[in-house]
């Protein structure tokens, strides 16, 4: 088990993540980002899984078809959609993604951005997390508005990169209890 390397990449991961919401006025979010992954049930899988370029759940799931990290942890932290999908007779479906409140649409993007730097290393530039959203997404499951929201915010990542993003985002989401209006068109 590579239980240092893991622990390393885990904290240099949050501490990242904390440096980019306290940019946006998110301090309890930056603080508290993740924390669940120092617990028996992600930790000593990420130990066991860990390959330094890629999230350990990846490996896990390629192993056993599912990720029981991954289980625990979109479970107990609001930045991931996943958290937000329940049951919806409405949709057709059975389940469908609810309207992420914007701190966590906000923490989101963060977590996004954080995770392609560790991974990408010097190789990573402002493009990345949102060609990684649009390689793997999973557009139906979000909830419509908040699908707007974050393919918004990603595109005026890659567009305008992250001082201009971290102003918007710091004006116009954080602390709203609506989502801005946007525009019809992307940039």
């Amino acid at each position: 088990m590579k239980a240092w390397q893991h622990f390393c990449t885990i904290t240099k991961h949050r501490l990242l993540v904390m440096k980019h919401c306290f940019k946006i006025g998110l301090y309890r979010q930056g603080l508290l980002h993740d924390l669940s992954k120092y617990s028996p049930t992600e930790f000593i899988t990420g130990c066991k899984y860990y390959q330094g370029y890629r999230s350990p759940n990846n490996a896990e799931r390629e192993d056993k078809g599912y990720s029981s990290a991954w289980l625990h942890h979109k479970g107990r932290n609001k930045h991931h959609f996943e958290y937000w999908i329940d049951y919806n007779e409405q949709s057709g479906t059975g389940m469908a993604g609810s309207k992420m409140p914007g701190n966590y649409v906000a923490e989101m993007v963060m977590d996004r951005i954080a995770a392609a730097k560790i991974y990408q290393g010097d190789k990573y530039n402002q493009h990345q997390p949102l060609a990684y959203y649009e390689q793997g997404r999973a557009a139906d499951l979000f909830h419509e508005e908040t699908r707007k929201l974050l393919e918004y915010l990603l595109h005026m990542l890659s567009e305008q990169g992250e001082e201009a993003t971290f102003a918007y985002i710091r004006r116009e989401v954080v602390g709203k209890k609506e989502y801005p209006v946007l525009p019809d068109k992307k940039f």
